[in-house]
Formats: C-alpha cells, structure tokens, sequence
C-alpha cells in the first residue's frame, strides 16, 4: 500500500469540448490503475451506473477498480476525505468540473486542502479546436481559463484543416504560457501524461491484457496528434540539491511532469525523496530508504515541444562531482521549501 499522497487532477473545459470523452477513455485505458472520479458536470459517463445514480452524494463503483462520485463542488474536501481512504488503494483521482465552472477556484481548494493523502495533480484544459474561435466569443473567460492550465488538449483536432489548426495551436500556446500543449481526436490521450499505470501482480509489464485485446482497436492505433516527449534519468551518482533547484526553478514552458526519486547523498543520507512536478506545482516527499535498495536517483520527464537533449544535459550537471562538491547543510533548505508539513499554507 503506497505512502505517497495521491494526486488529484482537474479535468476541465467548455460544455461540448470533450472532457466526458476524454474521461471515458482514461478510464477505459486504466488497466491495473485504480481511478477515483469525482464528477460535477453529470455528462454521459460511459457508466450506467452513474447514470441511474444520477444525484449529488452518490458513490458507485464502476466495476473495474475505479469508483465515481456525483458531487457538488462546495463538498470538495468531503468527497476527498472519502476518495483517499487508504482501504480503497485509489492511485489517482479524476475530477470532471462543470462546463461553466471555474477551474481556478478547484484549484484553490484543492491548494488549500489539509488532507495529507492528496496532492495537486494538474488542471487540464480541454479545448475543442473545432470551435475554439466560438468559445473564446461565447465565454470570454476561455482566456484566463487557458493562463492557469497545466496541460492543454486540443481536442478533435481531425476536424480542422491543417492550417488552420496550427493557427490555434499558437494561439492556445500564446495564452497558455506555462502549460504542455498536445492535439488529439476523441479525446484519446495517453493516460502517462496525467498518471502512471500501475502493472498488476499478475501481469508483466508491456504484456497486452485483457483490456487491450477489447479495447486494442481503439486505443492502440498510433495517434499522431497526441505525442509527447518523454526524458528519463537514472544515476547511481547523487544530485546537489542547490543544482536541481536551479533546473526545477527554471524548467521550460511545455514541460508537463516531473516524477521520480532523488538521492540528495550526503545532503540527506537517510531519506529518498520523491518528487512530483506538474506544471509549476511542486512538492518533495522524504521517506527512508528501503533496506536494501541500491541508492539511484530515477527521474521521468514529460512535456511537449521540449529539447531533450537538453533536459539531459541540464540533469548531468546536477549530479555531484566528488568530495569537493558534496553539498553543505544549508543546501537543502530550498528542497525542503517543497516538503508539505502539517497546518502548513501550501507553497503559491
């Protein structure tokens, strides 16, 4: 049973942009992933049983690990509380937000939440770029909506002529300044983006389950529109904190994730850290080493139109060059800005 608090992603968007699509095909593609879907918006989930539930206060399962809650926006932190339980073993939880709402305001709560099992896990903006010109007519407030996102998807962008999408993707890219922006038709992303899948006991990794064979048709055809990059790290030499502070505080516009754990080394020899990034937000977790595990620091980096080259440069020179760079006692201090500790504000 995992220790790390579990991050909770707002969905959010426009009525008609595709958020219940979107929804509908994470969790179709959950697999061993436990997803706990809170939905303000009472769209068509593909669920009977949320269809027939149907009212504020329910909670049903969907059948395959994942549970969905009907709830009003104002029982947020209630519906949290319920959703993080440890006995459920959820490993991510979803909330669709009403087509009229305010995403920001989610996120504030969210922010402002004292419950220690969730963490902010990204607002994702999904934009209908059939209609994208529309929208920002009809609600003005696509623009602020687009500033505050962590991950735009430009959805049924097989609707749109070529030239005319890449004049939205800039237009979306310049209001949406911090966040990862990708293309997809049907809302069909991959799940990596927003969580990690979690591989069951009794499948190995990469194998096709039972989902896949259902759903292979779907969901295993490439889908050029939705790409992004990914760079990985994995060094047995430890980082300097003051270093990867530097690059975390610098990361570019596009990258979306950041996931992994650090050996900070002799900066903090009884604990690994991990460390869960998305967009701006950022937290760092201690826990002790597990007894016998070879002391690695392993980093995922996800974004889109991002320089991995780069990237992997930028996290070489975070590694620490022998004794005469080993880190003194202060350099933690800006690591542990990132630590959330009890009746703490959380970090804007």
């Amino acid at each position: 049973m995992t220790t790390q608090p579990i991050p909770v992603v707002v969905l959010a968007g426009f009525l008609g942009a595709g958020k219940t699509t979107l929804l509908n095909h994470l969790l179709r593609g959950a697999r061993g992933t436990r997803i706990g879907v809170m939905v303000n918006d009472f769209g068509d989930i593909g669920i009977d049983a949320m269809t027939v539930a149907g009212q504020v206060g329910s909670t049903v399962s969907l059948g395959n690990g994942c549970l969905c809650c009907a709830v009003d926006a104002s029982e947020l932190d209630t519906y949290l509380e319920v959703l993080t339980r440890p006995e459920l073993r959820l490993d991510v939880i979803v909330i669709e937000a009403s087509g009229l709402a305010e995403p920001q305001e989610l996120v504030r709560m969210l922010l402002a939440s004292d419950n220690p099992r969730a963490v902010y896990g990204g607002l994702v903006e999904v934009v209908d770029a059939a209609e994208f010109t529309t929208t920002r007519t009809r609600h003005p407030e696509t623009d602020r909506h687009l500033a505050v996102a962590d991950l735009v998807v430009l959805n049924k962008a097989d609707r749109v002529a070529p030239a005319e999408l890449a004049g939205i993707r800039e237009t979306v890219a310049g209001l949406a300044t911090r966040a990862a922006v990708v293309e997809t038709a049907h809302g069909r992303i991959d799940p990596e983006l927003l969580f990690d899948r979690v591989v069951p006991d009794d499948e190995i990794a990469g194998q096709m389950s039972i989902e896949d064979i259902l759903y292979g048709d779907e969901d295993t055809h490439a889908h050029p529109h939705a790409a992004y990059d990914t760079v990985s790290l994995g060094t047995a030499v430890p980082l300097h904190p003051r270093r990867l502070m530097a690059f975390l505080d610098t990361r570019p516009e596009g990258l979306y994730r950041v996931k992994g754990f650090v050996d900070f080394g002799a900066a903090d020899p009884e604990h690994r850290y991990t460390v869960h990034a998305v967009g701006p937000f950022l937290r760092f977790f201690p826990e002790p080493w597990p007894a016998g595990e070879e002391r690695l620091t392993r980093l995922v980096l996800i974004g889109r139109g991002v320089d991995a080259g780069a990237l992997r440069g930028e996290l070489a020179g975070c590694e620490q060059n022998g004794a005469e760079d080993e880190p003194d006692e202060q350099s933690m201090w800006g690591v542990l800005r990132y630590v959330p500790q009890p009746d703490e504000a959380p970090v804007p």
